[in-house]
């Protein structure tokens, strides 16, 4: 008589299953909504400190480095100066970002007084 490990195995006899049309995987699914570019006569947001610091960081260092050209390079150099900033020297660029940040809220509530009153709807493009 012979023992299971001496026989050859007999294939399995396998059926293929159509998939199913409730099966997760087949399902599509659903399209995101096109995010709205909202209203074009809202005020824009202003940048934050780092954009203004930048705005001076690639004035000096395209004078001092005019062979670089990538601005790959430059914003690398750019946030790593950034980072190794103290505050005392960050604080001019948050003055600025703080100034324009108040001018945009201000800004925000004159535009949302007119949308609330309806002066925006009756304007015509």
């Amino acid at each position: 008589m012979k023992t299971r490990s001496q026989t050859t195995p007999k294939p399995l006899k396998t059926v293929a299953l159509a998939p199913r049309p409730d099966s997760p995987k087949r399902r599509p699914r659903p399209m995101p909504k096109p995010a709205g570019k909202g209203d074009p006569r809202a005020p824009k947001k202003p940048p934050t400190a780092f954009f203004y610091f930048m705005e001076d960081f690639r004035k000096t260092y395209k004078q001092e480095n005019p062979s670089v050209k990538s601005m790959q390079e430059i914003g690398k150099a750019c946030g790593e100066k950034w980072n190794t900033m103290s505050f005392e020297e960050k604080v001019k660029y948050y003055d600025i970002a703080t100034e324009k940040r108040a001018e945009f809220e201000k800004a925000m509530i004159e535009y949302n007084k007119k949308k609330e009153s309806g002066e925006m709807s009756e304007e015509s493009d």
